[in-house]
């Protein structure tokens, strides 16, 4: 899903196809960096989120790995990731922003914007708290310039949470 964890499994000589060399998956296992208990997720942290959406889509089964403290009520305490066109990526922000009226930050690598393996940038979202998931990511994908976001809505059939405790839960996707 990135060009960091094709290179992590080429020097452990595990072999890596690409998207383009297969009709289908029928599993992708992934983590999060937030779901709720309705399996909607926000991923993107790692700056991966096109490759990572786009390999969850064309899953069979997409099953959600995550430890307790990425289980939460509401999705956004995680800022929410936003990859857009380094061209007018302003206008991008400065559109969410007030629609919104939250902080948008541009991603940094150091002193220079953070690239994504396709040369696009990151903004994130400050939400707090995203009551309607559905209602953002409408919005998102109604502005040019935008590329992808970081939500994961209705994608993923089950969670696994691990527990401090070792206790392990299933959480299952009833729309699946």
């Amino acid at each position: 899903t990135s060009l960091k964890t094709a290179q992590l499994l080429l020097q452990q000589n595990i072999p890596v196809i690409e998207l383009n060399a297969v009709n289908a998956l029928d599993l992708v296992v992934d983590g999060a960096d937030e779901l709720d208990a309705q399996l909607q997720l926000i991923k993107g942290g790692g700056g991966a989120l096109l490759q990572e959406k786009m390999v969850a889509f064309s899953a069979s089964r997409y099953i959600i790995i995550a430890d307790e403290s990425k289980l939460v009520e509401n999705l956004g305490r995680f800022p929410l990731p936003v990859e857009v066109i380094p061209y007018g990526y302003r206008m991008v922000q400065r559109r969410i922003e007030s629609r919104f009226g939250k902080i948008v930050s541009l991603r940094k690598n150091g002193e220079t914007p953070f690239e994504t393996d396709h040369h696009n940038y990151i903004l994130d979202i400050a939400f707090q708290c995203i009551p309607d998931p559905a209602e953002v990511a409408a919005f998102l994908k109604t502005i040019p310039g935008m590329v992808e976001h970081g939500l994961f809505l209705n994608m993923a059939h089950e969670a696994i949470i691990g527990y401090a405790s070792g206790e392990i839960k299933t959480l299952q996707n009833k729309t699946h």
